[in-house]
């Protein structure tokens, strides 16, 4: 393992590692333009020259190997004078766009201009004109004038997404980026090319002029579009809710996780947040009024302590949803199964999804395996359509859905049968869909981000959520409510917060032992699963692979087939 200098300080590298990647292990940070770490070394912007002692001229850091005895200045007048000529270089065709440009206050050729920039401008004849605002595909707008040919996006779709859409064409200072004749950027991975672009040659059309960065406020959760449970960061505004009709959330970005996803993330996470501003529920209703909180949930314990008080627990369905986090998974477990003794079920027929063998899980729910590990899906569990079932039957008075629209299961009519039936119908959700218009409770939920909590990934990888923002002003946490509804069942739960139940969780089963949330950290922990559940997440990947093989819809193993 080579023994160098870097700025006065010594660092032993891997053997094949290059400056760069030794300097930033002592925190040193080396300009970069080319240089990403997810992708293969160009050195073709020049912008992270270094001095090395006994060379005498200035040596780029992204490819240049470590070496024994070496002694790298990355400050030296040299190397300063060196990166501000690349940068002038690269500046003198560049378009005055910063003003109407959206990568304005998150780029780094104005980074790195007031950083070690600031010479005196000596270009003076006519800029070089490109195309600009070119929609190169859904998701991604082109503009060749800003482009400084690092090259990023060629390797990422030569590399990463594995589509080759991209190339740059010409030469000299009329080289530039543009697609291949007859492509268009439209890969399930393209708006990360918005994410590794440096300057403002690739921008986000669904952003574009939507707010200003410095408006941003930005906070860690999970993509809760599939199993993998990609990390990401949400860039939101709170107190500008005269813009994008009020919108918090104005985009998502990867946030990196060496196990989980790395620096990418695909365009369905990306882009499918929108649920979480529009078509929301609002207020507690009771068939069909508005009410408040407190007679929704009195109505509710007194219909489940009768229940619970002539041992009629059985004539209990409740219908979780792998959507919801594993403590509230657990509340419910603890509440409508062990201590009133209903049917609780997790396990709901899951729409065959595309799916690759990089990010893109078929199955479309985050939690999934977390609801196995709880008992609430997996062999021997009631699915919700036998549950629904003997609704219908008359052998279940009272039925409680989380989240799910039972359309899914059987047609609207049997919702008004069921609303007919049943003694108590509720459901307790985020958005609108036809379960709300026949129960006789609707109970208005925060979204994942609106709450703490954990998910277990399809790896058996437990992650945190993290509460980006407050609920919305009338809708609760989950978890907020099922502990008000122990404490009236006098059934008390221990834990007041995420973190507390997550630790009576922990207690109770065996693959959370031993972990908190400051273990789990950002980054997550993987789980020491048994064996009967990760075979049966094996099963239920190979059958949605098979459905969509046939073209058709399948329920996974353990859920209610049509």
């Amino acid at each position: 393992m080579p023994t160098l200098t870097i700025d006065g300080r010594q660092v032993d590298a891997p053997d094949g590692s290059t400056v760069i990647q030794a300097a930033e292990t002592l925190g040193i940070f080396i300009p970069r333009y080319c240089y990403h770490p997810g992708l293969s070394i160009a050195g073709n912007c020049r912008i992270c020259l270094v001095e090395v002692e006994k060379n005498p001229k200035l040596q780029i850091a992204c490819n240049t190997p470590v070496a024994t005895g070496m002694v790298v200045h990355t400050r030296s007048d040299k190397a300063e004078d060196g990166r501000r000529a690349v940068l002038e270089f690269l500046l003198a065709n560049h378009p005055l766009d910063c003003p109407v440009c959206d990568q304005s206050g998150e780029c780094d050729l104005q980074n790195f201009y007031m950083n070690f920039g600031l010479y005196h401008p000596r270009f003076r004849e006519q800029k070089v004109k490109k195309k600009k605002a070119v929609a190169i595909g859904t998701h991604v707008m082109l503009d060749q004038e800003r482009c400084i040919l690092c090259s990023r996006c060629v390797r990422f779709t030569d590399e990463i997404s594995r589509t080759g859409e991209f190339g740059i064409f010409n030469r000299g200072d009329r080289a530039e980026l543009a697609l291949y004749p007859g492509q268009r950027l439209d890969n399930p991975y393209s708006g990360n090319v918005v994410d590794i672009c440096p300057v403002g040659a690739l921008t986000d059309r669904d952003f574009r002029f939507k707010a200003r960065v410095w408006y941003l406020s930005s906070a860690p959760t999970l993509c809760n579009g599939c199993a993998q449970g990609c990390n990401v960061d949400i860039h939101y505004v709170l107190d500008r809710p005269h813009l994008n009709d009020g919108a918090r959330i104005l985009r998502m970005k990867p946030r990196f996780n060496a196990d989980v996803n790395q620096w990418w993330m695909c365009d369905a996470g990306r882009y499918g947040f929108g649920w979480i501003d529009k078509g929301r529920l609002t207020k507690v209703r009771h068939r069909g009024a508005d009410s408040n909180w407190e007679q929704a949930i009195a109505a509710a314990t007194t219909e489940l302590a009768e229940l619970g008080s002539n041992g009629a627990g059985s004539r209990l369905g409740v219908i979780a949803s792998s959507q919801l986090s594993n403590e509230e998974l657990f509340l419910i477990r603890e509440i409508f199964q062990r201590a009133l003794g209903g049917h609780v079920t997790a396990s709901f027929p899951i729409p065959v999804g595309d799916s690759d063998d990089f990010l893109i899980k078929a199955d479309k729910s985050p939690n999934t395996l977390g609801a196995a590990v709880l008992g609430l899906s997996g062999p021997g569990v009631p699915d919700a359509g036998s549950i629904v079932a003997a609704a219908l039957q008359g052998r279940i008075d009272v039925l409680w859905v989380f989240g799910h629209d039972l359309t899914k299961l059987v047609e609207e009519a049997k919702l008004e049968e069921l609303s007919r039936k049943l003694r108590l119908f509720v459901f307790s959700g985020t958005t609108e869909n036809p379960t709300v218009t026949w129960s006789h409770w609707v109970l208005p939920t925060a979204a994942y981000v609106e709450k703490d909590g954990t998910f277990v990934n399809c790896h058996g990888r437990i992650q945190r959520i993290g509460r980006v923002f407050p609920a919305l002003p009338d809708s609760r946490e989950d978890w907020t409510l099922l502990l008000e509804i122990s404490r009236r069942l006098n059934h008390p739960l221990a834990g007041r917060a995420p973190h507390e139940i997550f630790l009576e969780l922990a207690k109770a089963e065996a693959p959370f032992a031993g972990l908190s949330y400051e273990q789990i950290g950002c980054h997550g922990a993987p789980l020491a699963l048994p064996a009967g559940v990760r075979s049966g997440q094996a099963d239920l990947s190979a059958e949605a692979r098979s459905a969509k093989a046939e073209g058709g819809t399948k329920p996974a193993a353990g859920t209610a087939g049509s």
